[in-house]
């Protein structure tokens, strides 16, 4: 029992990470054609409409 008393749980300690994440998402634009709405989308305009999964993340550093 004294024994059991001694031992202890390891320090955790919180660390940081920036990561790098690929995401499929699904957006929505309005537009006369297919071409014009892939123009749009190409430019920055439309608006998400799923954020969709994570196919891709990875580690690019750690700090304490």
């Amino acid at each position: 029992m004294a024994v059991a008393a001694l031992k202890r749980e390891p320090q955790r300690k919180k660390f940081y990470g920036t990561m790098h994440v690929t995401r499929v998402e699904e957006w929505c634009v309005e537009a006369e054609s297919a071409e014009e709405a892939q123009e749009l989308l190409n430019s920055g305009h439309g608006e998400r409409a799923h954020i969709g999964e994570c196919i891709h993340c990875e580690v690019a550093s750690i700090e304490e």
